[in-house]
């Protein structure tokens, strides 16, 4: 086998057979892949469901009781047997290209390589308007990097579609089961931390059908902002902190004025965040797109500031930060982060 797709899988069946469907569709021939399923405590009938599963694919179900995503992850690459590792989302379904673009990116690149493929919003599915946002950002993403705006990093390193070799994933000791989100970009600077290297190929796409509650959504961006500061103190990225910082003043005036005002303030926060919920929801049925995304931007970087605010300590430890120099600080990739990235991983993810 030159490939294994690793697929964690939770309670969504319906979505898991339609990215098979498109495994089977794939240009790339069956005997060149094997796929790895591991059901992490499923109770839909996805167990049932790959156990008799009749397919043209070498199909190597795992079933383990629920650890999250990256215990799934884990269990995925100790059972593949495939040199290159593909990663996807359960909610990713390949375009038949998507293999080839991969296997054909690090062929031409070389070894020490990740490769990061677009996630598309599908045209055939309905997305919250707040999946819908966030959609709209990774296209932000892509766009910034298919232009060479700047270099795709660690920081975009998204489980969702991804390849690189499966022998500097088990010599990074794989990902830390300990978070249960952000587990991918933590992985990935131990990775930039070790030399390899990530490139973006828009050939390799992915269609996201990306379902999510609205709650959900807003605790995610709670999880990213107290991981990015766990990552710089007790991960060794230090770097971060400087980065949350230099990008904080670099916010358009609302974002800092809506995190100014209720950052550390619970009932003033959350009569923010309803304000701009119910903005948004307005706009989004208005047909008010620009209204509708710059609240939920505000919702969503309320959130993450508030992560970050909690895991350094408190209000005054995160705006006690703003006021140290503005230096020039090396990422992982070797860019000036002085020159912010279009779009940064906390507005992304």
């Amino acid at each position: 086998m030159n490939i294994s797709i690793i697929i964690p899988t939770y309670n969504r069946l319906a979505s898991l057979k339609r990215v098979l469907k498109g495994l089977e569709n794939q240009t790339l021939a069956p005997a060149n892949f094997e796929v790895v399923v591991v059901s992490d405590g499923a109770t839909d009938g996805t167990d049932e469901f790959l156990a008799n599963l009749a397919t043209p694919l070498t199909l190597n179900p795992v079933f383990q009781v629920n650890a999250g995503a990256a215990a799934a992850r884990n269990a995925g690459i100790q059972t593949a047997v495939g040199d290159l590792i593909v990663f996807l989302d359960d909610d990713v379904v390949p375009a038949p290209q998507l293999l080839a673009e991969h296997l054909r990116a690090h062929a031409a690149e070389g070894d020490n390589l990740v490769v990061l493929g677009p996630m598309i919003t599908p045209t055939d599915f309905v997305m919250a308007p707040w999946v819908q946002w966030e959609q709209a950002m990774l296209v932000k993403q892509y766009t910034a990097m298919t232009h060479g705006d700047w270099e795709p990093t660690a920081r975009q390193f998204y489980t969702g579609n991804t390849s690189l070799p499966r022998s500097y994933l088990l010599a990074s000791g794989g990902f830390d089961t300990q978070f249960k989100r952000a587990e991918d970009v933590e992985l990935a600077y131990r990775l930039a931390d070790s030399g390899l290297r990530f490139v973006f190929n828009a050939a390799a796409i992915g269609y996201h059908y990306a379902e999510r509650s609205f709650t959900s959504w807003m605790n995610i961006a709670y999880a990213y902002g107290r991981n990015d500061v766990i990552f710089a103190q007790e991960k060794g990225q230090t770097w971060l902190l400087t980065t949350i910082w230099r990008e904080y003043r670099q916010r358009n005036v609302i974002i800092q004025a809506i995190t100014s005002v209720g950052l550390g303030r619970p009932f003033i926060s959350q009569l923010i965040l309803k304000l701009l919920e119910i903005s948004a929801l307005a706009g989004y049925k208005l047909g008010l797109k620009t209204l509708a995304a710059q609240a939920y931007s505000g919702i969503f970087n309320l959130r993450y500031y508030q992560g970050t605010a909690d895991q350094l300590g408190s209000r005054a430890a995160f705006f006690a930060g703003l006021s140290a120099p503005n230096a020039v600080t090396p990422d992982q990739s070797g860019n000036d982060t002085s020159r912010p990235p279009a779009q940064t991983s906390m507005v992304d993810r």
